[in-house]
């Protein structure tokens, strides 16, 4: 598959500083966002340290210089437990740089991960950043938000819309830095002719409606000019966020 693919960030409107991070190669086929979080910019921080490791280790691995971090997975393939062992370095190096620093105490990230394979993409996360896949018209979000209200929601105890007003949104119950045993979630997909993958930190997802983003990433064939009328749009309905996407295309080899 030829792919084609950028990425944006914008503090918004609301923030006086941006604690979002993200990574885009095509041609290794690696794409994060990570939204950081704690005080005194340590959640800048947090997402740059875990989008760097997880870079790095991707780039050595495919080299094959790096070993696996933790337990493979026989039922996954080569390059979803390659993405897995990625982010579980990245969280040893939040949770050491938070433990080693004061003024880093409490600082975490989330984080979310496509990695092409040929044919196929691995999607690996931790925290309420998103994939979505646009794909024949439709949208498709390819991640569950691990936070307080998307479990309430799954449990039935809040509806969609209860859980977009609800004042506990913003609780996380999975993130980089705050447990040395993360549990990650990966699922791996067959990539498939005008496929279009995007993520986004959810300064993008609180903002911007699903069929919002699917009129825009489906109506424009450059990823530079989606992202930017992404971000736009998030902040034309209030920018409370940081803003940060990134969006692959894919077609097929000619």
């Amino acid at each position: 598959m030829k792919i084609l693919a950028h990425g944006l960030t914008d503090k918004g409107l609301s923030r006086t500083n941006n604690e979002d991070s993200f990574y885009s190669d095509k041609d290794l086929g690696l794409f994060i966002v990570a939204d950081g979080m704690g005080g005194h910019s340590a959640g800048e921080v947090a997402s740059r340290m875990a989008v760097e490791a997880l870079s790095g280790y991707i780039r050595k691995s495919c080299a094959g210089g790096e070993p696996l971090i933790g337990r493979s997975d026989s039922g996954r393939s080569d390059a979803s437990n390659r993405l897995v062992s990625g982010i579980r370095l990245a969280n040893q190096v939040v949770c050491e740089a938070a433990k080693n620093n004061p003024s880093w105490k409490g600082m975490g990230t989330t984080i979310v991960a496509a990695l092409a394979d040929g044919n196929r993409v691995s999607i690996a996360h931790a925290g309420d950043s998103r994939a979505y896949l646009v794909r024949s018209g439709t949208i498709s979000q390819l991640t569950d938000d691990h936070s307080v209200v998307a479990e309430q929601v799954r449990q039935g105890l809040l509806s969609k819309e209860e859980a977009e007003v609800s004042e506990y949104r913003n609780l996380l119950t999975r993130a980089l830095g705050s447990d040395e045993a993360l549990e990650i979630d990966v699922t791996e997909f067959d990539i498939m002719d005008g496929d279009r993958l995007l993520l986004c930190s959810d300064g993008l997802s609180t903002m911007v409606a699903d069929d919002e983003v699917l009129m825009i990433i489906a109506s424009d064939d450059l990823p530079e000019s989606a992202c930017t009328r992404l971000v736009d749009e998030a902040n034309n309905n209030g920018g409370r966020d940081n803003i940060t996407v990134v969006a692959a295309f894919f077609t097929a080899k000619v």
